[in-house]
């Protein structure tokens, strides 16, 4: 797979820029918390029935949530 914009891939890029990137953890973040966290924000009440679930979680499948929460450290860490 290709890296895009140095992270892994494209959706891992994506998921950090639209709902990581300028939020801030009162801990250091899991990639579990990370990966709960962002299916909450993009699925919210959509119905899993919905055409746009099954869209979104293939999307998410793909996202690198490791390389998130080891940015999200590197972050915290700077900042403190």
């Amino acid at each position: 797979m290709e890296k895009y914009n140095g992270w892994t891939n494209y959706a891992t890029w994506r998921v950090n820029l639209e709902i990581f990137d300028g939020m801030e953890f009162d801990h250091y973040p899991t990639d579990d918390e990370l990966q709960e966290l962002a299916y909450e924000i993009v699925l919210g009440d959509i119905p899993t029935t919905a055409l746009a679930h099954d869209y979104a979680m293939q999307f998410m499948f793909d996202v690198n949530w490791s390389e998130i929460a080891s940015h999200a450290y590197y972050v915290e860490a700077k900042e403190a």
